[in-house]
């Protein structure tokens, strides 16, 4: 061990360590000590290689890592590598940005080759760029070999997994309505839809009834470019519809609404008069054919025959009545469904109407002029138009607002195994928390619909189905192997669009071609567990080793990655691929708000590492709140948690010159590592606050070890810092330091250092998944020869129930907290904690209070620099009382006699009072005839403390009072310690070893206070190792040695307006 006087700087101290793991291959030899033990599969969810990483996924990889870190010093053998999310629209649009494209048809005339090219670069290129970004958040997983999407092991890990799920009849094709980005030109999953508030036109239309002069059916919708498609109008069937006549301008006309709302919705007609002409209910008007309002504009509304239909989804609001659009929406397409309605959807992909839209052919629906161009076109059809602001889904990586349109995609058959999931994850899955299963995912899964799975894009693993044109048969290819023989041609990538030259014979003489689409990018990550494990390439692992046994990731990923996985894994091997899963929450900022440029409110995680250092990041976000609650950054925290590190390198640096001066060696069993017998088999020879301190550690070991098991990583990283904090620096530090400063070679030091030795190793054991830097700095200086060469490589400490005494802790916390109740008692009375004080109370009704102050006695007045600590039961004798009347419950019980009561209350000795009513539980009076009995609910005490004494509460029911006046002898000590605390201060800024001796002069500018310093002068001289050492008044003799010839340093000090000249030198 070497004495460490550098001050914690985290740059360096982070730096020095990812040199030695580099240098040793720390990581490596980690994963190879622990290839013995249980297999224990993590499975990384693989983040998008886009750039830079956020605090969000900071926070992610430190969660992963410090549970990864956990689990291999319990002695599992960790199987992981780290994942990489490289395909799909975060990466083309990126691309996109960077080439300046604004769509599809950019691409194609760039060339699909070429864009897959530069989709391929960027992805390499930026997972190597977050590879050493999470290096550099101590995060170790397998870097060197990660999983990574664009694998062609990966991607026939893929293929195969299609390849299941055609074998289990679960893969179609068909039109429906999906998501649909017009900007990116495909179809998006439910999950990549992100919802913000819109202000869009809120219009009301009348739809002609067929066959019925002037009267109408009166619609309601936000989306007036859908109306081209308008099929049907929905209606509650049990809803009351009223027939009304409507008069405007001296003109009237029937109209259809919902009767409870027809008032309402003719004042946003202007109409000036009304009456009910009849009522039906909706089930009556099903069937009612209309004609559209459109229809001389839009040839294809003619063709169409419009009715009105039932829809249990119809609400009570605006008019009552919908009008429907299967071609436009998922409900609508439902309902079209049902009722066998045709689907029509004059929309293309790049979201302009097709020449289907008649007179709007070309536009683009989602342009606000679009909008303007129906609503002119409706003419006289339109009742009104207003303006709505609602929630509106939007693109989640170009953030164009979407539309639903029917396509014809390939889908997987989720809804079949909906059943099987949902107990799949109620039985076989635990969940941290629990209600991330039982309720936010659970929810999820019974309202999942039929999973589209294709994408009409280029760079993704592409769907390997090939389709005849002739007879319309297609073929689901699961292994490259078998793509090569039906097809006869060698595969050399299976990215478009190469994999797309490749051609099948068919049987019945056409020729076979794969289906242009690529896969849902959840799809990609959905086969992440297996493919990890190189499945279907490699099979031990994946028999031997599957399913996962922890995931962890956001809670988005209830409809992302935790059900793309469930999903694909129920289909294709009937069982979940995880047993357990964590979700965290989101990082926000300190008020709660999602981080934004935008709102200048971005906190970075390299400005916090460039500030605080990596392990400062760690341990503040795994304690600032539950994972799976938002975290709610602060860089307050932060700071905070960066003085708890400046504490814990304090404390390892503080013994180890005395420990070097003294030559002092941990024992070492025969291999040379260190051996912690010495202290647990010998708990019992060592002092009160060792064993205290070692009993500590270990109730430590056991509580976090208790937390991490359920992934409660706040509630281990918080009793750590406390335990450095509070009982280590503040407690025991300040309890062994006269220890350390003997210099005889006594059995109470040895015990001082082994113990600060044994509790320093327990604790970098315990700390280490959290803050792996700071911990290898100080193992790397701690350990013996012999030792494992990583403190990441030793094994978890659990703790020994036999070292843990909760007696002792017990009485031990009580003294902490009589520590504390002297420091707020002495600061009321203005007497510093250096000042001796005569007398210390402690009254109390508490027996485990009073044995505490009692079997503690001596280190209770140690602590409160005090003559003597007492306690006494119930009250101290030397308090007086004050009583004061209740006047509330004197009024409410003696009503006019109340103000007898009252003056006898005041008049009394409050001490007799509180007395009796400690005693007998009333008190009787009796004042102008009226006599009572009165208890504590009439009345309250105020203290009247004795003069120079001073209080504050002890725990519950407790109170410590403290003595606070001087006698010559408290005061001459009082001065004593002042000036011993200066001249330890000029020592330290001479920067003068530990041991080393000095001469001193003490010039005192008071005659009288000189005389009370000089008093203990003995004590001064030892407690500052001076060999010579002057205390005098200004008019005393001056010494001769040489800190008044040669002083080192000479310094003007001010003790409470006491002026004090001390000079030192140092001595040969």
């Amino acid at each position: 061990m070497k004495e460490v006087t550098e001050s914690y700087v985290a740059a360096n101290v982070e730096s020095n360590v990812r040199k030695y793991w580099d240098a040793h291959n720390t990581y490596r030899k980690t994963r190879a000590l622990r290839s013995g033990g249980r297999p224990w599969l993590f499975v990384d969810g693989p983040p998008y290689t886009t750039g830079y990483i956020h605090l969000g996924t900071a926070w992610n990889k430190i969660l992963k890592d410090s549970i990864l870190r956990y689990h291999s010093m319990t002695g599992k053998n960790i199987v992981e590598r780290a994942g990489y999310d490289m395909h799909g629209l975060p990466i083309e649009v990126k691309v996109e940005e960077k080439l300046g494209f604004k769509n599809k048809a950019d691409i194609e005339k760039h060339g699909v080759a070429n864009f897959i090219e530069e989709c391929r670069e960027f992805a390499l290129t930026h997972k190597d760029l977050m590879s050493d970004q999470f290096k550099n958040l101590g995060v170790w997983m397998d870097f060197d070999d990660p999983y990574q999407t664009v694998d062609s092991g990966y991607i026939e890990a893929a293929w195969y997994t299609l390849k299941r799920c055609e074998e289990e009849h679960m893969l179609e094709r068909g039109s429906r309505v999906v998501n649909w980005c017009p900007r990116c030109g495909t179809a998006i999953a439910d999950a990549e839809v992100e919802y913000w508030d819109e202000t869009d036109p809120s219009i009301f239309v009348k739809f002609p009834i067929v066959g019925r002069d002037n009267e109408y059916l009166v619609i309601w919708t936000t989306t007036p470019w859908t109306l081209p498609a308008n099929i049907a109008v929905a209606v509650g069937k049990d809803f009351v519809y009223a027939k009304v006549r409507a008069v405007k301008d001296g003109k009237t006309e029937d109209l259809w609404i919902a009767k409870d709302l027809a008032e309402q919705i003719l004042k946003y007609g202007k109409y000036q008069d009304y009456s009910v002409l009849e009522t039906k209910t909706g089930a009556e008007l099903v069937g009612t054919k209309y004609t559209s309002p459109l229809e001389a504009q839009v040839p294809l509304q003619k063709q169409i025959e419009h009715r009105v239909v039932a829809a249990d989804y119809v609400a009570m609001e605006n008019t009552g009545m919908v009008h429907i659009a299967p071609g436009h929406g998922w409900d609508d397409y439902l309902v079209g469904l049902r009722e066998n309605l045709p689907i029509v959807c004059p929309v293309d992909g790049n979201g302009n109407f097709t020449e289907e839209a008649g007179i709007f052919a070309g536009l683009y629906v989602k342009d606000e002029e679009t909008n303007n161009k129906v609503i002119e076109a409706l003419g006289p059809a339109m009742l009104a138009k207003r303006k709505i602001t609602h929630r509106y889904g939007h693109c989640w990586r170009c953030k164009t607002p979407i539309i639903y349109r029917a396509t014809s995609q390939w889908f997987l058959k989720a809804k079949d195994v909906r059943d099987k999931m949902l107990a799949e994850i109620a039985n076989d899955v635990t969940w941290y928390p629990d209600w991330a299963g039982s309720a936010r995912f659970h929810d999820w899964i019974e309202e999942a619909r039929d999973w589209c799975i294709s994408r009409q894009r280029y760079w993704g693993i592409p769907i390997p189905v090939w389709v005849c044109p002739v007879c319309n048969k297609y073929h689901v290819v699961g292994r490259y192997a078998e793509l090569e023989e039906l097809s006869g041609q060698k595969m050399t990538d299976p990215h478009r669009p190469y994999v797309d030259d490749i051609t099948i014979p068919c049987e019945c003489g056409g020729t076979m071609k794969r289906v242009p689409d690529i896969f849902d990018v959840w799809y990609d990550s959905g086969v992440a567990s297996w493919a990890t494990l190189r499945f279907p390439q490699q099979t031990e692992a994946f028999e031997k080793d599957w399913p996962a046994e922890f995931i962890l990731e956001g809670q988005d990923q209830t409809r992302g990655w935790f059900y793309s996985q469930l999903a694909l894994s129920t289909i294709a091997f009937g069982k979940a691929p995880y047993k357990s899963v964590l979700m965290h929450g989101f990082a926000l900022d300190a008020n709660g708000k999602k981080m934004s440029k935008s709102l200048g409110n971005v906190i970075a995680p390299e400005d916090v590492i460039s500030q605080f250092g990596v392990d400062v990041l760690r341990q503040y976000i795994l304690s600032a709140s539950a994972p799976w609650d938002d975290l709610r950054f602060s860089m307050e925290g932060v700071k905070t948690t960066h003085r708890m590190f400046n504490v814990l390198w304090n404390v390892y640096r503080f013994p180890l010159p005395y420990m070097q001066l003294d030559n002092y060696t941990p024992a070492a069993n025969a291999a040379g590592a260190w051996d912690p017998a010495v202290v647990e088999d010998h708990i019992a020879e060592f002092g009160r606050e060792d064993r205290w301190l070692v009993s500590r550690v270990n109730s430590l070991a056991a509580q976090v070890t208790k937390e991490m098991e359920v992934c409660n990583l706040h509630r281990a990283t918080r009793p750590i810092a406390t335990f450095v904090l509070d009982e280590l620096s503040r407690w025991y530090v300040q309890l062994v330091r006269p220890r350390m400063w003997l210099e005889e070679d006594s059995v109470s030091k040895k015990q001082a250092y082994d113990t600060m030795y044994y509790v320093l190793r327990r604790l970098l054991t315990i700390l280490a998944p959290f803050a792996p830097h700071i911990t290898e700095e100080m193992y790397q200086n701690l350990r013996l020869s012999g030792d494992v060469e990583s403190v990441h490589m030793q094994d978890w400490f659990v703790g020994k129930a036999d070292l843990i005494d909760s007696a002792l802790e017990e009485e031990m916390e009580i003294v902490q907290e009589f520590d504390e109740a002297v420091a707020n008692a002495r600061q009321n009375g203005k007497r510093k904690g250096r000042w001796p004080v005569g007398e210390i109370v402690v009254a109390t009704s508490s027996p485990k209070v009073a044995d505490a102050i009692s079997v503690m006695n001596d280190m209770c007045c140690d602590r409160a620099n005090a003559r003597s600590v007492k306690t006494v039961t119930g009250v101290w004798d030397r308090v007086e009382w004050t009583a004061l009347p209740v006047m509330k419950a004197i009024g409410k019980q003696f009503g006019r006699d109340g103000p007898k009561v009252k003056a006898f209350i005041e008049e009394s000795d409050g001490t007799v009072l509180k007395a009796a009513l400690a005693r007998d539980g009333k008190v009787a009076m009796e004042r102008d005839g009226f006599a009572a009995e009165l208890t504590e609910e009439h009345m309250v005490f105020e203290e009247r403390m004795p003069e120079n004494v001073f209080s504050s509460p002890l725990g519950e029911g407790s109170m410590v009072y403290v003595d606070v006046s001087l006698t010559p002898e408290l005061e001459s000590e009082g001065y004593a310690r002042e000036v011993i605390r200066r001249i330890q201060e000029m020592r330290k800024q001479a920067g003068l070893a530990v041991d080393a001796k000095i001469s001193c002069e003490v010039v005192v500018m008071d005659t009288r206070v000189a005389e009370l310093v000089d008093r203990l002068h003995d004590l001064i001289a030892d407690e500052v190792r001076a060999a010579c050492l002057k205390i005098r008044s200004p008019e005393g003799k001056t010494c001769s040695c040489r800190a008044v010839t040669e002083p080192l340093l000479k310094t003007e000090w001010e003790i409470d307006d006491l002026k004090v000249s001390i000079s030192i030198a140092q001595e040969n």
